[in-house]
């Protein structure tokens, strides 16, 4: 009996789910997952590693590194073919903190006594609460 596969933490929904080539004309459509969306924009865009995306993520490194293989696969593959992208769908679970968050870790939104006002989380990263 094959496993069942566990969600994944998401801490910021993609604001633009579709992409296609500015000549309106695309010769197929990839659908890009969620936690795939969420790989990209961990490591590419804010430079985590690997680990520190799977701490973020909740799940093991490894399956971070499978995510974003197949993540990266289907960004080029609509690069260069001039494909047509959709985010949507996948296996996640929202972030509880992901309103607070500043999108850098919400693993740094814990309310400890040092860092706590006002009974708000507060990130060492940016400041924010």
């Amino acid at each position: 009996m094959a496993r069942p596969i566990k969600h994944r933490r998401i801490c910021e929904m993609p604001q633009t789910k579709e992409f296609m080539p500015c000549n309106g004309v695309a010769k197929d459509t990839v659908e890009l997952a969620i936690e795939e969306y969420e790989t990209i924009r961990l490591i590419d865009y804010l430079g985590l590693t690997q680990e520190d995306c799977a701490i973020q993520m909740k799940v093991a490194r490894t399956t971070v590194q499978s995510i974003y293989e197949i993540a990266r696969k289907k960004v080029a593959d609509v690069m260069v073919n001039g494909k047509r992208m959709l985010i949507q769908g996948g296996n996640y679970d929202i972030c509880i903190n992901a309103s607070k968050c500043c999108g850098k870790d919400c693993n740094e939104h814990t309310c400890q006594e040092e860092n706590c006002q006002n009974g708000e989380s507060y990130c060492r990263h940016c400041s924010k609460q």
